[in-house]
């Protein structure tokens, strides 16, 4: 008979196997937060201490901002629009090159985040919504869900079409991964300019925390906002039953998520700016995928959506 961890070794273990239990996601533990298995998530906040510490150079500013755009591109068109949505496809290897890096922001596993958006779109702003400010209040749908036990697993039952493959089931399990090898290409990086190009006034330490740690805690808060200040503030192309609002100062920082409105509406869309004035650079990238042969057949907005929208 396999014996039962300890609370302290079961929240160790999840660090390093997302999927494995310990048999206490009950639902009377449901919201608790198990500090210890959420200390990562805390130390990469707490890591911007080290700012003053490491210093900055052009570089590691330039690397930050390139780690934030390419990290926000895997998870708006990858883990949103098509391991959430299926809003186009893609052949295996580039589904998993965007799933790699995805990962490597630290939001969690490629099946994880489409189980629980899958989940948020049909129950949105209900009881059983899994962030909903209308009904728990901007902290719970910015990071407490994040942080609650009834959310830490996978929700395989909602994605059994992703989970026939391997590696991204891999990905999901282990996803402390892909965030560890983007730390460590980044310290790698900096001790490399540091030894080769002296002039650059960078190195390892700077690296890590300009360029993994502070890109990723800025794109974490810059992707809770659709959970948080979507359903807040903005304007409504759509009479939806939730509070989906577009707002373009969250589009330009999302790369096209802030038309939420119009996304929840017809989430089956490769594109959330349906109209020409509504910037969204994840679909234009999209687009110079689609025009080397990476990706096909994103899914346009109907004609007769467009239409509803114009008409108020």
């Amino acid at each position: 008979m396999k014996a039962a961890r300890s609370p302290l070794g079961a929240s160790l273990v999840r660090w390093f196997d997302s999927w494995a239990e310990d048999g206490r996601d009950t639902p009377a533990a449901a919201r608790e937060i198990d500090w210890l298995r959420v200390a990562p998530f805390v130390a990469l906040h707490a890591s911007l201490l080290c700012l003053p510490l490491v210093g900055w150079s052009p570089v590691a500013l330039v690397v930050a901002g390139l780690a934030y755009l390419v990290r926000m591109f895997a998870i708006t068109a990858f883990y949103h629009r098509y391991f959430s949505h299926r809003a186009f496809a893609a052949p295996r290897p580039v589904q998993f090159l965007f799933a790699l890096l995805g990962g490597s922001a630290a939001q969690r596993g490629p099946l994880w985040w489409a189980a629980h958006h899958r989940r948020h779109h049909r129950h949105s702003d209900t009881p059983s919504d899994t962030h909903s400010p209308a009904r728990d209040g901007f902290w719970w749908s910015h990071v407490g869900w994040l942080l609650a036990r009834e959310n830490y697993r996978t929700r395989v039952e909602e994605v059994r079409d992703l989970a026939r493959f391997p590696e991204l089931v891999f990905l999901d399990r282990f996803d402390a991964l892909a965030p560890l090898l983007a730390a460590g290409l980044a310290y790698a990086l900096g001790a490399t300019l540091e030894a080769f190009a002296p002039g650059l006034g960078t190195n390892g330490p700077q690296m890590l925390v300009w360029g993994f740690c502070f890109s990723t805690v800025v794109l974490y808060h810059a992707t809770f906002t659709i959970n948080s200040l979507a359903h807040t503030f903005g304007s409504r192309s759509y009479e939806t039953r939730d509070t989906s609002r577009n707002n373009l100062w969250l589009a330009l920082l999302t790369l096209g998520e802030g038309w939420h409105n119009n996304h929840h509406h017809y989430p089956g869309s490769a594109r959330q700016g349906f109209r020409p004035a509504e910037i969204d650079l994840s679909y234009y990238g999209l687009r110079a995928l689609a025009a080397l042969g990476l990706v096909r057949d994103l899914r346009p907005v109907p004609a007769e959506v467009l239409a509803r929208g114009r008409k108020r």
